[in-house]
């Protein structure tokens, strides 16, 4: 089974986070690749209805309304769309676009109207690495795995110009007792031949890899491990290797040592941000309060915020001060003041870390890590 996933990118996430339209809806709901889509467009459907309410009581107009309702359909009716999904779906509608991405984590059934997209579950995909690949590298072999988080089976990646072994590569067979005498030979002549390797599959994979922040695994064997280490180009190699013989070695195997690879990775980068928050608690440089929050992204003082992707915090953030105003659900305008600061700490550069209420400090709804102590009152 194979998950078809779609990662925004940061110009994406950029886009719709600047995006401002009365009638904005951002709808997500969980789905089944293995499924023919019945169900999940049923719920749609059902999410479908509760936006065009939600679009009525905000006193939406009946053009924008009709608009929204007609993407809806056309997504609805799309039977090659259904036939490939991941484990969530989310669809951000205005009037004049419709947007969708299809994600590896899963999410639950949600639908939100206001006049900005609501994005905290979105960046869940991005916070932490969701997808990876797998360069299963030998002397005599080489293949590109892509895999997700979940358990679904890897896939093997196509990919244009790369080398099926060394001897392909440098034109030479390998250094063995039994081959013809080259022009360099022992160890050091195998270390040049295995550089050329290196550098060969370097460069076949870079233009698949340019541009994505996607982990790249490797699974090989010393001393071909170091070498291509010193020959990569791509800043997302992840230090730790997957043992073993790769050539013996089954892709499932690979898949599931990658992704225990993938956890230790996420554990110990949260890990990493507690202690970051803990200490900076002693400088006075963090918050926890949703306005203190609310103002210190709004004068972008945030280095780093954790924030609930599961909760929704109706009110508003006023532009210039950061003062919040809470509100309920059914007053207008209005959208989630926790989608707020995270649009405000991403654009003025910050990090934000998606996450579950448990992973954050305190297990409140939001907590940042400050650029400076804020200012005592006069």
């Amino acid at each position: 089974m194979t998950l078809h996933i779609d990662i925004p990118t940061r110009a994406q996430v950029n886009s719709l986070l600047t995006t401002r339209n009365p009638a904005s809806v951002s709808v997500y709901l969980p789905t089944d690749p293995a499924s023919a889509g019945q169900a999940e467009r049923i719920e749609l459907k059902n999410l479908a209805t509760e936006a065009e309410r939600q679009l009525r009581d905000l006193k939406a107009a009946d053009s924008a309304v009709a608009e929204i309702a007609a993407a809806f359909a056309d997504i609805l009716d799309d039977e090659t769309f259904w036939r490939y999904q991941a484990r969530s779906l989310a669809l951000f509608v205005t009037p004049e676009a419709l947007r969708t991405f299809r994600l590896p984590n899963q999410l639950v059934s949600l639908v939100q109207v206001s006049d900005r997209f609501h994005l905290k579950p979105l960046l869940r995909s991005i916070t932490f690495p969701q997808a990876a690949f797998v360069l299963a590298l030998a002397e005599n072999s080489v293949r590109l795995l892509e895999l997700v988080a979940d358990d679904s089976q890897p896939w093997v990646v196509a990919v244009p110009d790369l080398p099926v072994s060394a001897a392909d590569a440098t034109g030479q067979p390998p250094d063995t007792d039994q081959a013809p005498r080259l022009k360099v030979r022992g160890s050091h002549g195998q270390e040049v031949r295995l550089g050329q390797y290196a550098r060969q599959i370097d460069r076949a994979l870079r233009p698949l890899l340019s541009g994505l922040d996607v982990p790249l695994i490797l699974a090989a064997t010393q001393p071909l491990d170091s070498i291509y280490r010193s020959a990569s180009s791509y800043p997302y190699l992840v230090p730790a290797s997957i043992p073993g013989n790769p050539e013996s070695t089954p892709d499932a195997e690979l898949a599931s040592a990658a992704r225990s690879i993938l956890d230790h990775l996420r554990t110990d980068e949260l890990q990493a941000f507690h202690e970051l928050y803990q200490s900076r608690r002693s400088d006075g440089r963090v918050a926890q309060d949703i306005a203190d929050v609310a103002r210190a992204a709004t004068y972008g003082a945030v280095d780093t915020v954790f924030v609930d992707i599961d909760e929704v915090v109706p009110g508003s953030i006023d532009e210039n001060t950061g003062a919040v105003t809470f509100s309920t659900a059914n007053d207008a305008p209005t959208y989630s003041v926790l989608d707020e600061i995270t649009r405000r700490v991403w654009l003025n550069g910050g990090r934000v870390l998606a996450v579950r209420r448990d992973d954050i400090p305190g297990q409140s709804p939001v907590a940042a890590i400050l650029r400076y102590a804020p200012m005592a009152p006069a």
